[in-house]
């Protein structure tokens, strides 16, 4: 199982970090070490000072993919979710500042999020899911598919380029604007509208 994360696929989060708004995915992996799933607790690391939540949809690959035909890449999910990707700010911006690969920030224990899954069924549109993401029971982020630079389909095709997907590889698809640090004691919640989805308490 992999885990692919998408950097910057909403305008005014790469704004917010001053970063350029990407010409083609930007894409990194996470390993299945940081996966944390079933509302269990994340535990602060004592490696960072800075850890930001980071609220966005999750796609499950439903059968494997390998240099998917344009127009297709609808064909190999069938379920979405909710997922938030933990991310060490300051060492973030410490390998950025050298040119350094973000596996240290980005691919931490349990810095992956997961939680529950809809059949993708249920939304009439998939480019208007809108989804949020409470802290303390204040909103936070807020965001919509239909602000998505690179479109669910899009990704699963570039993705299936360079690597073959597999049943049960996890696409998370990028973040709106709204990022921000945790501490211990926070509780964060994922919302699809009104329905929540995702709960995870900061230890």
């Amino acid at each position: 199982m992999k885990i692919f994360c998408i950097g910057r696929n909403y305008v005014d989060h790469a704004l917010e970090l001053n970063n350029p708004v990407p010409k083609s995915p930007l894409i990194f992996m996470k390993p299945a070490t940081a996966l944390l799933t079933d509302g269990k607790p994340f535990y602060h690391p004592d490696f960072s000072e800075n850890i930001h939540h980071e609220i966005e949809l999750v796609l499950k690959i439903r059968k494997n993919g390998k240099n998917i035909v344009p127009g297709f890449g609808n064909d190999y999910y069938d379920e979405i979710g909710l997922g938030i990707d933990f991310t060490a700010r300051d060492l973030q911006d410490k390998l950025k500042e050298k040119g350094q690969p973000w596996e240290l920030a980005k691919a931490f224990d349990q810095s992956a999020v997961l939680g529950s899954f809809k059949p993708k069924g249920q939304w009439s549109d998939l480019t208007d899911i809108d989804f949020s993401l409470q802290k303390n029971g204040e909103t936070v982020q807020q965001g919509n598919s239909k602000d998505l630079i690179f479109s669910f389909d899009f990704l699963i095709e570039y993705i299936s380029r360079f690597f073959t997907l597999q049943t049960g590889d996890l696409i998370y698809t990028g973040t709106p604007a709204g990022v921000g640090p945790v501490k211990v004691g926070d509780q964060l919640e994922g919302y699809f509208g009104q329905e929540c989805m995702l709960k995870c308490d900061i230890k």
